[in-house]
């Protein structure tokens, strides 16, 4: 989904002279269009959950229509799993652990699918802070998988993984997705679980898979009632 600069002041919360500041300094994703600005959804989302940003929880919403056609982040975290314990030493050998991991169908190449996990991380770190990642490939579409999966690993080790507040990652959500729209989906959803601080808590204490599920279907709820008060809003 693409976004005006109007848009944007809305979702960050922010004015326009700060917007075209950040542009400048090269800071903010953006493509320029003649003498106008686009922005992406899915990279806005990225960037601003990176920054730890105070934003609208419309940034984390979508149409009827997406949301009707998208795995929740529940169900796609009981197709990808949880697990804990994985080792390696470095950012390579954890996310090739990782794709070995995940439960992908056979026809799938792991190794090309590491190696545009890869590509990814090599463009701008998915690292959110806290010392959890987001790992997730830049165009879904490739991947040939039939449903959305998000895998949850909790490393044995902390490694580095280019975070701009410096920490090393021991938490990874690996997204794997058939579509650029579930693929967004999902992203907002783990960025807005991400902002609730239980979750984040509990996270960052690498807490048990059933805490985590009864966590994520609090969270999810919170969202999809703030969805149908922002519609009956709207109508009213």
């Amino acid at each position: 989904m693409q976004l005006t600069v109007k848009d944007v002041t809305k979702l960050l919360n922010i004015s326009e002279k700060t917007i075209y500041r950040w542009l400048k300094q090269g800071s903010l994703p953006a493509y320029q269009v003649g003498n106008q600005y686009r922005f992406n959804k899915a990279e806005l989302l990225e960037w601003a959950t990176s920054r730890r940003l105070g934003v609208s929880v419309d940034l984390f919403r979508e149409n009827s229509e997406e949301a009707g056609q998208s795995k929740g982040l529940a169900e796609a975290l009981s197709a990808g799993g949880i697990h804990y314990r994985i080792e390696g030493g470095d950012k390579e050998a954890v996310l090739g652990t990782v794709v070995d991991l995940m439960k992908l169908p056979r026809e799938v190449d792991r190794n090309f699918l590491l190696q545009v996990l890869l590509a990814r991380e090599a463009i701008a770190s998915t690292a959110v802070g806290d010392g959890i990642a987001i790992p997730h490939v830049r165009n879904p579409i490739v991947l040939h998988v039939t449903e959305p999966m998000v895998s949850l690993c909790f490393l044995e080790k902390a490694i580095d993984f280019g975070s701009l507040d410096g920490r090393p990652v021991n938490c990874l959500f690996t997204l794997v997705s058939p579509t650029v729209k579930s693929h967004l989906h999902l992203l907002s959803r783990i960025a807005f679980a991400l902002r609730d601080g239980d979750f984040r808590r509990l996270i960052l204490k690498q807490g048990g898979r059933n805490e985590i599920f009864a966590e994520i279907a609090r969270v999810e709820a919170g969202l999809d009632q703030s969805k149908i008060s922002s519609k009956a809003d709207r109508s009213a």
